[in-house]
């Protein structure tokens, strides 16, 4: 007697299955692991540090309330940094990401293209 459509289905759905215990496994995937930690520790850090210093020194202190550029005090030239601040970090994540997609890319192909 021949297969239902449904158990045929499943049958192939069970050999196309990625064996996710052994990605997880794998050299590759804990590299990706490793390296994504490397950079968003430390730049995560680094923003909220950067993120709250500003609203800490301004309530707290008045070493920003100094002039910079005429009439513009350092707590102006502070808040203006903290947007290039966030549009570096963006760049360089994105940027990043590339290196990221690529181990993702190798682990995909050790897992025989599926995933």
């Amino acid at each position: 007697m021949g297969k239902s459509a449904s158990a045929k289905k499943a049958e192939d759905q069970k050999k196309q299955a990625v064996d996710y215990a052994a990605v997880i496994q794998s050299a590759t995937f804990k590299e990706l692991l490793r390296r994504k930690k490397a950079f968003i520790l430390p730049s995560s850090i680094f923003f909220f540090v950067f993120y709250f210093t500003l609203p800490i020194l301004t309530s707290y202190f008045t070493v920003l309330n100094q002039p910079a550029f005429g009439a513009i005090s350092w707590a102006w030239v502070f808040a203006f940094a903290q947007f290039v601040m966030t549009w570096g970090l963006c760049i360089l994540y994105t940027k990043r990401a590339e290196q990221f997609d690529q181990l993702v890319e190798k682990i995909k192909q050790e897992a025989g293209g599926r995933g």
